[in-house]
């Protein structure tokens, strides 16, 4: 059971009718949405940290991986990185 005010309330079930679903059936897909988001954002974090915590292209048990790229391939690796700032994304 959930207290909800009367605001809150009313607010859920215009929602509910204007997607035409039952209000429980509203609860459970906003909840399901939003631990879906929490658990996406959570994966996305861990992912980050891996590579902030190992590089790309540093040695490991395959090798000197940056070793044996070519100088363009780093060069152009270096551009889509640039790129990508611009634009605003963060950067692995």
């Amino acid at each position: 059971m959930v207290q909800l005010s009367d605001e809150l309330l009313s607010s859920l079930d215009r929602e509910a009718a204007r997607r035409r679903v039952s209000r429980s059936a509203l609860v459970r897909d906003v909840l399901e949405d939003f631990l879906a988001g929490d658990r996406e954002a959570q994966i996305a974090r861990r992912i980050v940290e891996g590579y902030e915590r190992i590089p790309p292209a540093t040695p490991d048990a395959w090798g000197d991986q940056h070793a044996v790229t070519d100088e363009s391939a780093v060069d152009l690796l270096h551009r889509l990185d640039a790129e990508e700032r611009e634009a605003g994304h963060q950067p692995w």
